[in-house]
């Protein structure tokens, strides 16, 4: 009996692959590309799914699991590697009881992120085994095998997606789920205890592991060579996503897909180099490849990034483009381009945003305001452009206290932002540091009730979890004034006056205030009725007050200005904008 096949994004892949390999324990904290990885994950009731306040957090709740015995997947995106490289790399010296396999989804053009950033250099300076599927049905298969490997050879095992194959569909085989045998917890202190003495015993065998892991990928069990008919002399060699825009664009070429790419497989690219006067290195971002062939000594041309740019998305437009400069093919080069380009869409918050009075009033006010990772990062742009940072997953409240401290002056002029689900990720810390510092900022932190960026997710204060399970709210307010803060005010978003007053006053303290700002993000609104709101052209002065607002509903047309009743969400916070009550309901 033929196996059935799914249509599936490599998301959902990695997900199915992590049930059919009999995973029972999966932690994440959204970011895309890979936020949807948990959110397939959790439909399968045989996993306990959860997300977790940030990523260094899941990988420690997947660690205690796996020492449990149990089979765990962690996923994040790229920089969540960053927030969890700190047990990561430790892992590393323990070790493993049931399989534990970290996916990581990077985004090259940086569609959804602050950098671009290659991450496989932490697999080589862990020493940690790197698979790289190239499609769905890799994504599927590799994240079984890494369960396996994880548990042969005593280690976290990384599997490495991107934006395109996290949020491409292609076919994937579906099979049934293997229950694997349960593993017994021992206790082993030498193993798991990280203290100096055992430490420096487990940095040994981690060398010792890499030796083996080498072996195994100089087997070539992860490595495949597409070989075109007739012969040529330049060699491809690529892995993950990279290939399918290879194998299209250098199909008359032989081109060696490499599926682990830590440790890199040696003796296979060896074998493969042999007969070929060029070898053309096909990667993403670094010469994280390149530059180990070039070590290798091989005694052949190897180009790369002389062709290839370090930064950005490939696409086949690219890749022809380097074939014609190497081998002057005029048949491309007089190719048309088969679609227009679209024109491009700037993004902008929603209309009836909760964060857009917020910043219309900070600039206003001339306020230096310190930023973090949200959809509130939109303020930076016109009309509203009243964000001065963006750093990281809360850093903007700890920016706030060093800055006031380099210049005691800015005293009444500065503030930091940051939404309820970083507040709970990584700005509960800074803002201790604050409290304990002495600082005698404002930090508002802008609850929209869900962490919105990422498509709606869960988190401890909204009341639910990933299972839709419900569970106590944890207040950001009540966790301010548990650690001290004195000064502690909860405003409604839409009340533009009174939010303005209240900032006013909190600026004006001595010591530190936090305001919440809270008002549900208008996306999860699904009961609200069609705008009555309109703009009266007799009462309209023309002055384009309401245009510096921001809001996509409010639009001129070059003879009046009005309000998109489709656009509209009925926030009612124009009418304190305009100053000749032209805006009516």
């Amino acid at each position: 009996m033929k196996p059935s096949t799914g249509l599936l994004t490599g998301n959902e892949a990695i997900a199915r692959g992590a049930w059919e390999a009999g995973v029972k324990v999966a932690a994440a904290y959204p970011g895309t590309p890979s936020t949807e990885i948990l959110e397939s994950i959790a439909l399968y009731d045989e996993i306990y799914a959860q997300w977790s306040t940030n990523e260094k957090v899941a990988l420690e709740v997947g660690s205690g699991a796996s020492i449990e015995g149990a089979r765990v997947l962690v996923a994040m995106k790229h920089v969540g590697l960053n927030v969890a490289a700190d047990p990561f790399m430790t892992l590393s010296y323990t070790g493993v009881g049931g399989g534990l396999v970290v996916v990581f989804a990077e985004d090259p053009q940086m569609h959804s992120s602050q950098n671009e950033q290659d991450n496989r250099y932490y697999a080589k300076m862990a020493r940690l085994p790197l698979l790289e599927p190239s499609d769905s049905q890799e994504a599927k298969e590799y994240t079984k095998k890494a369960f396996y490997l994880s548990e042969e050879f005593d280690c976290p095992v990384l599997v490495k997606s991107t934006t395109r194959i996290s949020h491409s569909r292609s076919l994937v085989s579906l099979e049934k789920r293997v229950e694997p045998d349960k593993k017994d917890y021992i206790k082993d202190c030498q193993k798991f205890v990280m203290i100096p003495a055992f430490g420096r015993q487990r940095h040994q065998a981690v060398l010792d592991r890499w030796e083996k892991l080498t072996e195994f990928a100089d087997s070539g069990e992860l490595a495949s060579i597409y070989t075109p008919e007739g012969s040529s002399d330049i060699g491809i060699i690529t892995s993950g996503i990279s290939y399918q825009y290879a194998r299209e664009v250098f199909s008359g070429h032989p081109i060696l897909k490499l599926g682990i790419t830590s440790p890199l497989p040696q003796k296979v690219i060896s074998s493969f180099a042999k007969g070929k006067r060029l070898l053309l290195v096909i990667e993403e971002l670094e010469p994280f490849l390149e530059e180990q062939i070039k070590a290798m000594g091989l005694g052949i041309k190897i180009e790369g990034k002389n062709y290839f740019p370090p930064y950005g998305e490939f696409s086949l437009g690219l890749l022809k483009e380097v074939k014609n400069k190497i081998l002057g093919d005029k048949k491309n080069k007089k190719e048309k381009k088969a679609v227009t380009e679209v024109a491009p869409r700037p993004p902008v918050l929603c209309a009836g945003c909760s964060h857009r009075p917020i910043f219309y009033v900070l600039k206003k006010m001339k306020l230096r305001v310190m930023g973090d990772i949200g959809c509130y990062t939109l303020s930076v742009l016109p009309p509203l452009d009243s964000m001065d940072t963006c750093l990281c997953m809360g850093a903007g409240v700890g920016q706030t206290l060093g800055m006031e401290k380099a210049n005691p002056g800015l005293k009444g002029k500065l503030v930091s932002v940051i939404g309820d689900s970083t507040f709970f990720h990584s700005g509960i810390t800074a803002l201790i540091d604050n409290i304990y510092n002495k600082g005698t900022n404002v930090v508002i932190i802008l609850d929209n009730r869900i962490t919105a960026m990422t498509g709606h997710q869960a988190h401890p204060g909204v009341g639910r979890t990933l299972k839709d399970e419900k569970v106590g709210v944890i207040w950001p307010e009540k966790l301010a004034r548990a650690i001290g803060v004195e000064n502690v005010r909860v405003v409604d978003s839409y009340d533009l006056k009174g939010f303005e007053q209240t900032l006013a006053e909190e600026l004006k303290k001595d010591g530190l205030s936090v305001i919440v700002a809270r008002q549900d993000c208008v996306l999860l609104k699904k009961d609200r009725q069609q705008s009555t709101f309109h703009i009266d052209p007799e009462a309209c002065e023309a002055c384009g007050l309401c245009l510096r607002f921001g809001c996509p509903a409010i639009q001129y047309n070059g003879n009046e200005y009005l309000i998109d009743r489709l656009l509209c969400t009925s926030c009612g916070v124009c009418l304190e904008l305009c100053r000749f009550g032209a805006i009516e309901k």
